[in-house]
């Protein structure tokens, strides 16, 4: 693995961790106003209980990125990250709300996937050639 895609791991990882553990917190505390609080919830049609789910997930996805070892615990949090953004990018064009709307969830989806796909070979479930 060339320093250059250690470097891009990192950034995208602990910005990746960063976003979830801001967007999950709020969730969790079930705050009321910004992205991901009750009102935007409500405003896309879901219950509030899903944000006491999503904020757990969310803060036990950064902890299962950023800590060693257990790589298909790895791969679990990546995926579940995948889908809680497209989930909230679809639901965002659901609600036709502005295009605007759905920059938070896409730049999650792009570190997302960034991280998942620079991860180092000790953070993957199978042997792959590494990234150049």
């Amino acid at each position: 693995m060339t320093k250059k895609s250690k470097i891009t791991y990192w950034v995208a990882t602990i910005w990746l961790a960063l976003g979830m553990v801001s967007t999950g917190g709020v969730q969790l505390f079930k705050a009321s106003e910004g992205q991901g609080g009750a009102e935007m919830l409500t405003h896309l049609g879901y219950p509030i209980y899903l944000l006491t789910i999503l904020g757990i997930w969310k803060l036990l996805g950064v902890v299962a990125v950023l800590i060693p070892g257990f790589p298909l615990l790895k791969e679990w949090a990546y995926a579940g990250f995948f889908f809680v953004m497209t989930g909230a990018i679809f639901s965002h064009l659901a609600t036709r709300d502005p295009i605007t709307a759905l920059f938070p969830s896409l730049l999650l989806l792009l570190l997302t996937v960034v991280s998942w796909y620079f991860r180092p070979p000790s953070r993957r479930t199978v042997s792959v050639p590494s990234v150049n």
